[in-house]
């Protein structure tokens, strides 16, 4: 029986799920909120290290507000979230609020898509996709 470790979306506590247990809904053993979420969560200087942890992979879209590219990906984005629930996770990163964070990923232009592994990046795609594109260059990662 496979054991996953998985970071929860709402307080980055680390969490150890069977993964045959991912699609019940498993609740999180420090905030008991549910560990996956089928929305992409909010990203932050804070809880980057921890998110980044876990054995699911982890897409970040590295946004502003004034972005209009960036607002026209949302929705895509969220459909993804909800498409790739218990197989990918996906978080926003504000670069405005997190320029800190931002500085560090080396964020040259939005939206920038940025896609972790074991805790290290393993792919990155600046410009926002359709879903069909986005759902595509993720299964190209290895994501599916």
């Amino acid at each position: 029986m496979a054991t996953l470790v998985v970071p929860c979306a709402h307080c980055a506590g680390l969490n150890r799920v069977p993964a045959e247990r991912l699609s019940e809904g498993p609740r999180c053993g420090r905030c008991k909120s549910a560990v996956l979420v089928s929305t992409p969560f909010e990203l932050s200087q804070a809880s980057f290290a921890n998110q980044t942890k876990g054995d699911l992979p982890l897409l970040v879209d590295v946004w502003a507000s004034w972005c209009g590219p960036c607002r026209s990906f949302a929705p895509a984005f969220e459909q993804a979230a909800a498409q790739l629930q218990g197989r990918c996770r996906l978080a926003k990163l504000d670069s405005e609020a997190n320029p800190q964070l931002s500085a560090q990923l080396g964020i040259r232009s939005i939206p920038s898509l940025i896609l972790f592994k074991d805790g290290r990046e393993i792919a990155r795609q600046s410009g926002a996709l359709p879903l069909p594109q986005l759902l595509a260059w993720l299964k190209q990662q290895g994501v599916q």
